[in-house]
C-alpha cells in the first residue's frame, strides 16, 4: 500500500514539474522581442530560385533577394540569417516565428490579404520555356501538351488560381496534364529527357537557366501573366516591415538598389519607388482572412492522392517479395560470379537514397542510352524503383530467416529422399516465412511512408496533395489528415501481419 501511495507521489511530482516547465517555457515563448532589440534578419527563401536565391559553385548561398538582404541588414545593424525552406511550407515557417520574411522573388497579385507587404520592387512576368527544336511557337500551341510548373507557384496560379484570367484557365484545360514539381532542376531534367513539353515559370528565372544550360531551350515571347514581387511579413507585423521598407526606400534613393539589380542582369525589372508599387504596402493589416476549408472538404481533396498512395504500396508488395526471394536465391548461390553480382546491387540498393533510385529509374533511359521517355513512363518507373529498392531489403530479410534454420534438417530431408527443391518448398521455406514475419512487418509499414517519396517524379500521390491543400490554405489541417491516414493505415497493416503470424504459428509445428 505504501508502495502504491510512493508511486502515486513520484507520478504527481513528475506532472508537476512537467506544468511547471511547459510553463515557462510557454511563458518565454510569449515575450515578444521589440524590434529595437533585434540581432538577427532571417530570411525565408527556396534555395533553388536563381537569381532571387540559390546555392552556388562554392556551396554559398547568393542572389539579388540575397544581397538586397544583406544591405538592408546591414543598414540596421542586424545579423543576416539565410533560411533555405521547402516552398510548400513557407506560410508554416513564417506563421510559427522560424522565419522573419519571405523574400524570394516573392509574388503580390493573388495574396494581398494573406501577408503584411512591402513596396514591389520588381515587374515581373510568367513565360514558357521550351527546347530549342521544338515545334512549339506560340502559347495556343500547348494545347494537348504537357506543362511543368513549381508547386504553389505564381506560375501554377497563373493556370489555376482564384485570380487566373478565363484565357489561361481555358489554355491549362487545352494542356494534356499540367503536372507540379519541387523544384527547377526537376523541371528541366522532365523537359530534357521528353517527359513534359513546356514549363512556365519567372522569367527572370527562365532567362537565368537558358542561359546557364546552354542552347537546348528556348523561351516563348508570348507572356502567360505579368506580377509585382515583394517582401511578404507575417500579418500585422508592420514593425518589422516599416524598418525593412524604409532601408530598401534608402537603398533606392542613393543608387545601392540599382547597383545590386544591374549585377545581377535585373535592371530592366526593378520598379521600386514606381507609381503603383505600394498598394499592397498601404493595405491596412487586419486578421488573416480564413481560407481553410472544412474536415470533409480537405478528406475530398486527398482522396483521389489516397487511391494513387495505395496504388503503389500494393504494387511494391506484389513484384518486390517474388523479386526479393529470387535475388536472395541468386544471394545464396554456389556461383561465385551470380553471389557477388547480387552482393553488389543489395549494396547499391540499401546504400543510396531511394528518392535517388527513383530519379535514376526515370531518367536514366534517356540520359544513359538516349531513348525518349514518354509521360506514361513515369508511373511504371515509380513501381519499377519501389519494387527494386524493397526487394533488396526482403533478399536480406529472407536470407537472414532461411539461414536460421537448422542444417540438420536439410541433411535429414536428403535422407528421407527429398530433392533440394522438395527441401525448400516443404520444409525450409514455411519455417523462414514464419521467422521473417516481424521484420517484413517493419518494411511495410515503412513503404506506407514512403510511398510520398513519389513525388519526386511529379507523380502526386497523398501527401503531395495534402502538402498542396496545406499551402494553398494557409492551414496544416490536410498534413494532420494525411498523418492520420498514413497511422490507420498502418495501424491496419500492423493487424493485418500480426495475425498471418499467428496463423503461421498455429499451421507450423
Amino acid at each position: 500500500m505504501k508502495r502504491n501511495k510512493t508511486k502515486r507521489r513520484a507520478l504527481w511530482g513528475m506532472m508537476l514539474v512537467i506544468l511547471l516547465v511547459v510553463g515557462m517555457v510557454s511563458g518565454c515563448g510569449k515575450k515578444k522581442t521589440s524590434e529595437l532589440e533585434r540581432k538577427q534578419f532571417i530570411v525565408g527563401f527556396d534555395a533553388s530560385f536563381p537569381p532571387y536565391g540559390y546555392k552556388d559553385d562554392n556551396g554559398e548561398y547568393v542572389g539579388f533577394d540575397l544581397d538586397l538582404a544583406q544591405e538592408v541588414c546591414a543598414r540596421n545593424g542586424w545579423e543576416l540569417v539565410k533560411q533555405p525552406i521547402d516552398w510548400d511550407s513557407k506560410d508554416m515557417e513564417l506563421n510559427s516565428g522560424a522565419i522573419d520574411c519571405i523574400w524570394n522573388g516573392f509574388t503580390i497579385n493573388g495574396r494581398e490579404g494573406k501577408y503584411t507587404w512591402s513596396k514591389a520592387y520588381v515587374d515581373n512576368s510568367q513565360v514558357v520555356i521550351v527546347k530549342a527544336d521544338s515545334q512549339i511557337e506560340t502559347l495556343s500551341d500547348l494545347a494537348g501538351k504537357i506543362v511543368i510548373v513549381q508547386a504553389d507557384s505564381s506560375a501554377l496560379a497563373a493556370f489555376t488560381g482564384a485570380d487566373a484570367t478565363k484565357e489561361n484557365i481555358d489554355l491549362a484545360h487545352s494542356f494534356q496534364t499540367l503536372q507540379q514539381v519541387s523544384d527547377y532542376n526537376s523541371a528541366f531534367l522532365n523537359l530534357e529527357s521528353g517527359s513534359a513539353d513546356a514549363i512556365c515559370m519567372d522569367i527572370g528565372v527562365a532567362l537565368y537557366e537558358v542561359t546557364q544550360r546552354g542552347s537546348g531551350f528556348k523561351v516563348l515571347s508570348e507572356e502567360v501573366s505579368s506580377e509585382q514581387y515583394g517582401i511578404g511579413f507575417k500579418l500585422g507585423n508592420v514593425e518589422l516591415r516599416n524598418q525593412v521598407q524604409t532601408a530598401l526606400d534608402a537603398m533606392e534613393e542613393d543608387g545601392t538598389f540599382a547597383q545590386i539589380a544591374d549585377l545581377w542582369g535585373l535592371s530592366g525589372s526593378i520598379c521600386l519607388g514606381r507609381e503603383g508599387t505600394d498598394t499592397a504596402y498601404l493595405q491596412d493589416a487586419g486578421e488573416t482572412e480564413n481560407s481553410g476549408s472544412s474536415l470533409s472538404g480537405v478528406i475530398k481533396e486527398l482522396a483521389m492522392g489516397m487511391g494513387a498512395s495505395l496504388l503503389i504500396f500494393f504494387l511494391t508488395i506484389l513484384f518486390s517479395l517474388p523479386l526479393g526471394l529470387l535475388i536472395m536465391t541468386i544471394r545464396r548461390s554456389k556461383i561465385w560470379l551470380l553471389q557477388w553480382l547480387a552482393r553488389i546491387y543489395i549494396s547499391i540498393m540499401r546504400g543510396t537514397p531511394l528518392m535517388l533510385q527513383l530519379l535514376v529509374v526515370f531518367f536514366g533511359p534517356y540520359y544513359v542510352f538516349g531513348l525518349q521517355v514518354s509521360a506514361e513512363f513515369r508511373f511504371y518507373a515509380v513501381i519499377l524503383g519501389f519494387s527494386l529498392n524493397y526487394a533488396a531489403y526482403f533478399a536480406e530479410i529472407f536470407r537472414a530467416g532461411v539461414e536460421g534454420i537448422p542444417r540438420g534438417q536439410k541433411e535429414a530431408a536428403f535422407i528421407l529422399g527429398y530433392s533440394n527443391v522438395q527441401t525448400f518448398w516443404k520444409i525450409t521455406f514455411p519455417q523462414m516465412v514464419k521467422r521473417v514475419i516481424p521484420p517484413v512487418t517493419n518494411e511495410i509499414i515503412t513503404l506506407v511512408k514512403d510511398t510520398s517519396l513519389a513525388f519526386a517524379l511529379a507523380y502526386t500521390e497523398m501527401f503531395t496533395i495534402a502538402k498542396q491543400t496545406a499551402a494553398a490554405q494557409a492551414s496544416i489541417m490536410p498534413l494532420f489528415v494525411a498523418g492520420l491516414f498514413y497511422y490507420v493505415f498502418n495501424f491496419i497493416v500492423a493487424l493485418a501481419m500480426e495475425r498471418v503470424e499467428k496463423t503461421i504459428s498455429w499451421k507450423i509445428v
